[in-house]
């Protein structure tokens, strides 16, 4: 089966082509970091103009990349949500309207199910079961994976999500969008000494994440520089640092957690914080003390995609799923919503 992917949640719009007896064909993917670069975060209808002006001539490159015509393809997968509910507009009409001019099925699946398995596009994917950590701008979670679709939510964020707290440092710090990357570039300048910011929720039991309060500690730190006269390129780097570490560490403990309470050996990081190099140093080491293994999707898959879109979208409409007429577009769209591959007919409406 040869299915179009197609993601348009946020600031990057993704198109790909998945076969399910080849594999990944092509893909493609236009990033808007620069437009929004001058605003210092995602202007919503700026992203929705933009996801109209990209998409049909990046399917139509997927499609001379990969050899194919319109008349060649078996289904279209679509990001349904979470994400901007104009940027998932775009996304669910061209795919409703090319599905309905080819007479093929067309499928909304879930932004985060991409992520999580992302890394099944790797030469070697994991095995089910695992427990995922996804970890990004807008989420991050912790999950038990049984199979495609069966998913047990062990924790998340009760507040930022960990990807959302690297940009709001950047912003303290003066930092360009996007933050997480600057943020990680600085710290690599920082002394891991000076200072010690604290690691939320690991004093108690449980798998819930907490980083408003790492935040909120982060801004009173260059508050306290900058009124010493102290905040100088040193110390910001010394501070991002700090912050880097209070994240990368929390997100190991609960990780190290999440596997001693399922018993599990495999453990899938996905999402775009999943390209910090601390944090994959740290979990190697982490997973290699456990006897378990740690897999990530490769560096241009840990952002938003189409690769990840049309690989769940191949495996659900194999199992029978497809939209019936009407477009989808969830903002909000609990990952513990989703059923087992083939449990339904077409999607359940949150």
């Amino acid at each position: 089966m040869r299915v179009l992917g197609i993601e348009t949640s946020c600031d990057e719009t993704g198109v790909a082509l998945f076969d399910t007896e080849r594999g990944l064909i092509a893909d493609a993917l236009y990033s808007q970091i620069a437009m929004h670069a001058d605003y210092g975060g995602v202007v919503p209808e700026l992203a929705s103009r933009d996801h109209t002006r990209k998409l049909l001539p990046l399917i139509e490159e997927v499609l001379d990349s990969g050899g194919l015509t319109r008349r060649d393809l078996d289904g279209i997968a679509y990001t349904a949500g979470p994400g901007l509910v104009g940027a998932l507009m775009v996304g669910a009409s061209t795919a409703h309207g090319l599905a309905r001019a080819l007479s093929i099925p067309v499928l909304g699946v879930h932004h985060m199910e991409g992520h999580l398995l992302a890394p099944m596009l790797e030469d070697a994917p994991p095995a089910f079961p695992f427990v995922a950590l996804l970890v990004s701008g807008g989420h991050t979670q912790l999950v038990e994976v049984r199979g495609l679709g069966d998913y047990q939510l062990l924790g998340e964020s009760v507040d930022d999500a960990a990807g959302e707290a690297f940009d709001k440092a950047a912003k303290m710090l003066e930092l360009a969008y996007p933050g997480g990357p600057n943020v990680a570039r600085l710290a690599e300048q920082g002394d891991p000494t000076r200072f010690r910011f604290p690691r939320p929720m690991t004093d108690r039991p449980g798998l819930d994440f907490s980083f408003s309060g790492l935040k909120t500690h982060t801004l009173t730190a260059i508050r306290h520089l900058k009124e010493a006269g102290q905040l100088d390129d040193q110390a910001r780097a010394d501070v991002a640092r700090a912050f880097e570490e209070a994240v990368v560490d929390t997100l190991v403990i609960k990780c190290r957690r999440a596997l001693d309470v399922t018993g599990l050996k495999r453990l899938v990081v996905a999402g775009g914080v999943s390209a910090n190099a601390r944090l994959r140093e740290r979990l190697a080491v982490e997973t290699d003390k456990r006897g378990a293994k740690a897999f990530y999707p490769r560096g241009r898959f840990c952002t938003d995609n189409g690769a990840m879109i049309a690989y769940v979208g191949a495996q659900r409409l194999l199992a029978g799923e497809r939209d019936d007429s009407a477009m989808r577009a969830v903002p909000r769209w609990p990952l513990d919503q989703l059923v087992p591959a083939g449990h339904r007919h077409a999607p359940a409406r949150p």
